[in-house]
């Protein structure tokens, strides 16, 4: 069976960058804020803008305006979630059947909440992509529109990297640069050589 990789991190700890290198390495990949613009311009834009009039143009989900549109309102992002939370879960379920078809010896699926959301049941180990505080304050404030004030509310919604730590079985640390955050991927996967999974009927 497909052993399946839980891919995480807060935002600006380089995640994308460390995902990036294990599709460079042959691996597949599930990326779920990937499959949420595609839903955005398919099949969620329709009861998207049932359930918030306005937030789609031409057929694809206007982003600015749907975050207008629940940005400080709980309930509202409640109704959003329940949209698009099980149509991001189908598409995972069919790449790791496909997976599991096509004799993978493992998959790793990038979810960025992957712990707030109870997402590690799903996967066999969990990869928590981290780096000191003040780099990624750095980096993200070095983002064009992010603000201090934009990112200490992201950070309210995401688990501390602290506590993120405690419950990874692998970690990347990606303040050392490239070559290093390369060198940390190349001993995860030696590490899960030949490991089986327990199997997608195993998983909640």
């Amino acid at each position: 069976m497909t052993f399946v990789l839980g891919l995480t991190g807060s935002i600006g700890m380089g995640k994308s960058t460390t995902a990036q290198l294990f599709v460079q390495r042959g691996v597949p990949l599930h990326d779920a804020d990937a499959a949420v613009h595609r839903l955005h311009r398919g099949r969620a834009a329709a009861p998207i803008e049932a359930a918030f009039p306005g937030t789609v143009i031409d057929g694809a989900v206007d982003r600015a305006r749907l975050g207008a549109a629940v940005l400080g309102k709980p309930e509202a992002l409640r109704r959003l979630e329940a949209i698009i939370h099980p149509l991001v879960r189908e598409e995972e379920e069919a790449f790791l059947a496909r997976c599991h078809r096509e004799g993978a010896g493992l998959a790793v699926l990038d979810v960025p909440l992957l712990l707030e959301t109870g997402g590690e049941a799903r996967c066999d180990a969990v990869l928590v992509v981290t780096a000191p505080a003040e780099v990624q304050r750095q980096r993200v404030l070095a983002r064009p529109g992010m603000t201090p004030e934009k990112l200490n509310a992201i950070l309210s919604r995401q688990m501390p990297d602290a506590q993120k730590r405690r419950r990874a079985h692998f970690l990347v640390d990606t303040s050392r640069g490239l070559v290093a955050a390369e060198r940390q991927v190349g001993s995860i996967l030696m590490a899960l050589a030949g490991r089986p999974g327990r199997g997608a009927q195993a998983r909640p």
